[in-house]
């Protein structure tokens, strides 16, 4: 049985979410597994469903590219005329109304098996990814999370190739079949999962050991699967994989429930990692670390990720999503949950503005375009399109919202009553936001809006001092855009720290008519427009608003670039200083356009870089702030600020302009700095040497910028001998910026030094697509040629394609439309290997009504192109076809 392609592939909506007419107590699987036609016998142990309104209803479970060997009840065959075969599963039209034993076996090619979902073979390895609609293409299923069900699980397979069988839960019994070439192992999950977290891995792979006390002396065995000959890369793993596990029973009180947790490691995957119970499949690229292999983004980015995957064990696994509308449950739960992480592992400031960064530039488009939809989504085509920014990282931000609502003490408390309450439920964002109202005593219902609303908020600010009263009065009003389906938004409620700031650059007390001194610096809004007087104020202060960035919301008003300069020396609030000149780069950037275009002169930088000289010799900030705060903002940040008929090529000049003025301006601080941070200890990953090497990095990009022939000439010194990833990475992503005949020697002696390390030529792939021109697209087109690209490897797809298109503004918008046709070249071509990956590139094109007329017409041309393909797949045919809408 094969799974074709609708000719209008159907919508499914939340309204229409039914309880199964039956459960499925108990999942025995046996795998025979063989790379072309491995076998799989499922016996399901099934019940009518008391509240699932059985009643003689047939029962229909979904498949998906595999074949039926054969089907039986209570040990009597079916006859095929009991049964049906059809898109997209298997029909039994009578099934006993008592609980019975059903037997199925089927066989899947894993080999076949490009679309990586599913049971599939990389590198030799067998391996599985079932999140979220991939058990179906193991075995015919009821394949939706409500579907909690024991698993036992036993493969066999041909011990040479295979000396390794896992799956999740407990090992048990495990030997050699009699008579043949094969062995056997068996597991048990003592907890009850949905389908998607089920997980196999069998393959000849080198294990890393290591083990943990729980909280209450139980030891877990911990292990780290990955290819031969890469154990020494697993160290910064394991020890992640332990902060973990210590900070969740710390902050949470979540302690790990099973004997073994284990970890493995392929370089074919979709996704960054899966949180299978027990069992976490992992990209190999957020496993492997060594000082000279991987930067300290890379070992950031392992440590934040495995922390992510643990701690789904509670908010994903033991309390998992009644169906996928309900997907921010578990991810944008745990997405905040892994920020607090790191926030405590590393340094919180910094955190916070990395994360917002990262949601400016990917929620905030995607909640301002055609593909906006609420954090909890009402309908979709393919669940795979909704792993996005919004349920994620806005997400994240909702369940930080709660926190500031009503406290970190009754938000602590509300999750202890979810952990009670759910434990072992498939729950939804009710269960969890009235989890929040019971524990703090505070009517939520206001803020459900915010799961049910699509769109960035925006709030306009503005204030009146009166010097004869003392009082100042700040008004705020909400403004949230139509977006698709939702043409009129309600009032959200957005919490607001704030402060005002004297002219000796103290907070003053904040003395809120009608209610007093607030002891938390935070207000609410809560209609569409409100004022809030303070009381006793000695002077005309300076508003830092949204302190913390505790609403996902943009703020706008009459603030002046002297009002954010003053902020961006003075803020007593780390994230509004580097917003204040985050504000203040933005709009130097946007005068600096007029400049280009020939309609004006260059902005005066003056202010801006005597803030930035004040911050950058400050002995109090870190390395790792500093750094943060000499970067401009992005040129996509940057024409979401203009918003309409975006010339890229002109914002990126004009950035260039800025970038290179402030260079020349700080060129004495950025040449003490340079010195400063060249330090010799040996490399150490902990938050004070990442700091100074990213602000070591920061200088020399500034340097390039500002006197191009002194920075380049520091980074081919570094090039020359690199102390580490890091240290060659950043000497390298300096010099990609400069167009020079040093960049492409050291790219090319980049390849040569690491060409037999796949993870690094990802990383030379990556480098070249973010060079900032508009020639970048041909030498794009290139690279695809190249005997190293696979565009059956993900990693490589994302490194050369996705990086280009979604990190290179001016680079993918080049005027002739060559980067809008590399991208639709793509997506078309992989659209019938992997879908999923075709969709997730192809919503590069998400902002396209953005641009100027021209480049608008190319986009819409290279839409409707892809849309044209015949046999599109649902994935890309919901992007596209919402894209055009």
């Amino acid at each position: 049985m094969h799974a074709m392609t609708e000719a209008s592939p159907r919508t499914i909506h939340l309204s229409e979410y039914r309880p199964v007419p039956y459960l499925i107590d108990r999942v025995a699987l046996h795998f025979s597994l063989d790379p072309e036609h491995t076998r799989v016998h499922a016996r399901l142990v099934v019940r009518p469903n008391a509240v699932g309104d059985a009643g003689n209803a047939p029962l229909a479970f979904d498949g998906e590219d595999i074949d039926l060997e054969s089907l039986s009840i209570d040990g009597r065959a079916l006859d095929p005329s009991e049964y049906q075969l059809a898109d997209p599963g298997l029909v039994i039209a009578a099934v006993p109304q008592r609980e019975f034993t059903l037997e199925i076996v089927t066989h899947c090619n894993p080999t076949a098996n490009t679309q990586l979902s599913g049971l599939y073979r990389s590198s030799g390895v067998f391996c599985t990814q079932c999140e979220a609609e991939g058990f179906r293409r193991i075995t015919f299923y009821y394949d939706r999370p409500d579907v909690m069900s024991r698993f036992t699980v036993r493969v066999d397979a041909p011990k040479a190739s295979c000396p390794v069988l896992l799956s999740n839960g407990n090992p048990g019994e495990h030997g050699d079949l009699p008579g043949t070439d094969r062995h056997y192992a068996i597991w048990d999950d003592p907890f009850p999962k949905p389908s998607y977290l089920f997980a196999l891995v069998a393959g000849d792979l080198a294990h890393v050991g290591d083990s943990f006390s729980t909280m209450s002396g139980r030891k877990v065995e911990l292990g780290i699967y990955v290819e031969k000959g890469k154990q020494d890369r697993c160290a910064w793993a394991m020890e992640a994989l332990k902060t973990s596990m210590r900070w969740d029973e710390t902050a949470f009180g979540r302690e790990y429930d099973l004997d073994v947790f284990n970890i493995v490691a392929v370089s074919d995957f979709n996704m960054g990692a899966m949180e299978n119970k027990g069992l976490n499949v992992f990209n190999d690229k957020y496993i492997l670390a060594l000082p000279d292999t991987a930067t300290d983004v890379d070992y950031v980015n392992i440590e934040a990720i495995i922390a992510h995957e643990y701690f789904h064990n509670w908010t994903g696994n033991r309390i998992t999503c009644r169906d996928w509308f309900q997907l921010c449950l578990k991810e944008g739960l745990t997405v905040f949950r892994d920020q607090e992480f790191t926030a405590d592992v590393r340094s919180r400031p910094v955190k916070r503005i990395a994360d917002v960064k990262r949601l400016r530039a990917d929620q905030f488009p995607e909640d301002g375009g055609p593909l906006a939809h609420p954090v909890r989504p009402t309908s979709y085509i393919e669940i795979n399109n909704f792993y996005t920014a919004t349920v994620y990282e806005k997400g994240a931000e909702l369940c930080r919202m709660m926190q500031c609502l009503i406290g970190e003490q009754a938000f602590r408390k509300a999750m202890d009553l979810y952990f009670d309450r759910h434990d072992g439920e498939a729950a939804t964002v009710e269960d969890f936001v009235r989890c929040m109202a019971d524990a703090s005593g505070r009517d939520m219902s206001q803020f459900f809006r915010w799961y049910e609303q699509s769109g960035t908020p925006e709030v306009i600010a503005s204030g009146k001092y009166d010097p004869d009263a003392l009082t100042y009065d700040l008004t705020l009003r909400q403004v949230t855009a139509a977006t698709p389906g939702q043409p009129h938004k309600q009032p959200f409620v957005i919490p607001l720290q704030l402060g005002l700031v004297g002219s000796d650059g103290t907070d003053m007390p904040l003395d809120l008519a009608d209610v007093g001194v607030l002891n938390v610096p935070q207000i609410e809004l809560t209609e569409k427009s409100q004022t809030f007087r303070f009381r006793n104020v000695a002077q005309k202060p300076v508003l830092s608003l949204n302190r913390n960035f505790t609403a996902p919301v943009r703020i706008s008003g009459g603030a002046s670039l002297k009002d954010r300069l003053f902020l961006m020396a003075n803020d007593s609030d780390p994230f509004n200083r580097w917003e204040a000149g985050q504000k203040a780069g933005t709009s130097l950037v946007i005068a600096a356009t007029k400049a280009v275009s020939g309609a004006g002169k260059m902005p005066s930088l003056a202010g801006y870089t005597d803030a930035l000289k004040q911050v950058l010799t400050a002995p109090e900030l870190d390395d790792a702030f500093k750094a943060a705060m000499l970067a401009l903002p992005g040129e996509q940040e940057i024409a979401s600020a203009i918003g309409k008929d975006i010339d890229p090529g002109m914002i990126h000049e004009a950035r260039e302009r800025v970038r290179r003025a402030t260079g020349r301006a700080l060129s004495g601080e950025l040449t003490k700095l340079w010195g400063e941070t060249d330090d010799h200890a040996a490399y150490n990953p902990d938050p004070a040497g990442t700091g100074r090497r990213s602000l070591r990095y920061a200088v020399l990009a500034a340097i390039c910028a500002g006197k191009t022939a002194e920075g380049v000439s520091l980074a081919m010194d570094v090039l020359r001998s690199p102390a580490s990833m890091t240290d060659e990475m950043g000497a390298l992503t300096a010099l990609s910026a400069v167009d020079c005949p040093e960049r492409e020697q050291a790219i090319d002696e980049f390849y040569v030094r690491h060409s037999a390390d796949h993870l690094l030529v990802d990383k030379w792939f990556s480098l070249q697509a973010q060079i900032p021109e508009e020639a970048t697209a041909a030498r794009v087109r290139r690279l695809m040629a190249h005997p190293d690209f696979r565009m059956t490897t993900p990693n490589r797809v994302r490194g050369l394609i996705g990086t280009f298109a979604m990190a290179n503004p001016s680079g993918f918008n080049a005027r002739e439309g060559e980067g809008y046709r590399v991208l639709a070249d793509t997506v078309i071509a992989l659209d019938g290997r992997n879908p999923q990956v075709a969709a997730r590139i192809a919503t590069s094109f998400r902002s396209w009504r953005m641009l100027e007329s021209n480049r608008r017409a190319l986009v819409e041309a290279e839409l409707q192109r892809i849309l044209a393909t015949p046999q599109l797949s649902r994935d890309v045919f919901e992007i596209v076809s919402k894209s055009l809408a």
